[in-house]
């Protein structure tokens, strides 16, 4: 395995400034994309990132930020992507230098909508980057506890072994744990459908469900996820590991979930617009209700949870009489 690899993280939220807080630690250079100009100048200057954790602080040294995606690219071998999944079509078109030979690492829990895939699917099926060269980084792994140093873990999914262990390694830290694994497409699809189920919880609180009701919501949701996973991508898998359950139960529970809090809203009352324009950051899980529906129309899970976000977000209906109906089907 050779170390000497040079990684970029693209990206400008609060995922990205974790990872390049985590990368930090074991690098003595890397690069960092983001838009927004101003915020890379008060990086420059004050070391800490004004829109996202800005507890953290940088030695702003090892830093090579650029607004200029081409540059990070260029002078990267080990890419990890950390933006909103909606946006990686968009960004990806700014690209005039070649991916080919690059090493790609999703940390996006999301679908691209404009091919329905998950990230590591669409950078293979797009543009032709062999799943050797894909990696997956998952959780359990709130950004917010990163940046306050509490003890978290990661899960780094690739099919070369060996590019696993050195992302692992680089990630790691004396409050950061990593595990690999070889299943790509099982956990990128775990880290997606979780936030929906997210969502779901987060609506069953704003309607004054009690953890009782939580707890039976979230039991359904890993057993409704491991049949979906199941209808995608057969192998061999245990659904209770931390990279599928673990990440449901942090999204599901914690108060830095943005997902839960966006269900909370819609649950309380908010229309899905009014929400959306409430919280500064992205809810994955709204986008992957919608692309999680359509693709299990072809796939035929059974899938009470997700039908039942999706009905609310996208098809209007009253989210207190889809949840009464809801609590029928579950068990």
């Amino acid at each position: 395995m050779t170390e000497n690899k040079k990684f970029a993280v693209i990206g400008g939220g609060s995922w990205a400034t974790a990872i390049a807080k985590m990368l930090c630690v074991n690098l003595d250079e890397m690069s960092w994309y983001m838009r927004n100009e101003a915020a890379i100048e008060h990086i420059k200057k004050y070391k800490h990132n004004p829109n996202y954790l800005s507890s953290v602080e940088f030695d702003v040294k090892k830093l090579k930020l650029t607004s200029d995606i081409n540059k990070a690219v260029a002078y990267a071998d080990y890419i990890i992507f950390a933006i909103p999944s909606a946006f990686v079509g968009a960004e990806l078109e700014k690209l005039t230098v070649s991916l080919e030979n690059k090493i790609i690492f999703s940390a996006i829990k999301g679908i691209v909508p404009e091919t329905s895939l998950i990230v590591g699917e669409h950078f293979h099926v797009k543009y032709d980057i062999p799943y050797y060269n894909i990696g997956v980084i998952t959780g359990p792994c709130h950004a917010e506890e990163v940046a306050m140093e509490r003890l978290s873990y990661l899960t780094i999914a690739c099919g070369d072994p060996d590019k696993a262990k050195l992302v692992a390694k680089n990630l790691s830290g004396n409050y950061i744990k990593t595990k690999i694994t070889d299943d790509i497409i099982g956990t990128e699809y775990a880290a997606m459908l979780k936030n929906i189920y997210a969502i779901a919880a987060g609506i069953a609180h704003g309607l004054g469900y009690g953890d009782n009701f939580q707890s039976v919501l979230m039991s359904n949701g890993i057993r409704e996820m491991k049949k979906f996973i199941r209808k995608v991508h057969r192998m061999k898998r245990n659904i209770n590991d931390s990279a599928y359950l673990g990440d449901l139960l942090v999204t599901g529970y914690s108060v830095f979930s943005r997902n839960r809090m966006f269900g909370n809203m819609i649950g309380k009352g908010y229309t899905v617009k009014s929400a959306m324009m409430e919280m500064s950051m992205v809810a994955e899980g709204y986008y992957a209700a919608k692309s999680a529906y359509k693709l299990n129309q072809a796939y035929g899970a059974k899938t009470p949870i997700i039908d039942a976000v999706h009905s609310i977000l996208y098809e209007g209906q009253d989210a207190k009489a889809v949840f009464k109906k809801l609590t029928d089907k579950l068990d």
